[in-house]
């Protein structure tokens, strides 16, 4: 199990313990954590589960691919960091991931 922290809008942290091969979004919904809607449940089809990556983990979860880039652009307020967290899959060297919900989803 490796732990997965959100952080809401509003400052309030959410820690999660995730499975491997889990997905951040799954963990997510999950375990109750508000600000991911995941409208497609995971199919990369919206844009919805938006996240920031923390920038100490950007490197480690790497960058979107190009369908998920494709889904970024419908995200509001997507910067560098900005993540679909149904497509960020969990493994144990993630273990403490940090994710920021955004204020709102697209």
């Amino acid at each position: 199990m490796a732990k997965i922290t959100y952080v809401a809008h509003d400052g309030a942290k959410y820690e999660v313990d995730a499975p491997a091969g889990m997905s951040v979004m799954e963990a997510a919904v999950k375990n109750g954590v508000p600000g991911i809607e995941a409208e497609c449940g995971g199919a990369c089809s919206c844009a919805t589960c938006h996240v920031y990556v923390d920038e100490a983990w950007t490197e480690k979860t790497g960058d979107p691919q190009a369908m998920e880039e494709d889904m970024l652009d419908f995200a509001q307020d997507a910067n560098e960091t900005s993540r679909l967290s149904c497509q960020i899959v969990m493994r144990e060297d993630l273990d403490g991931l940090v994710v920021k919900i955004p204020e709102f989803q697209a």
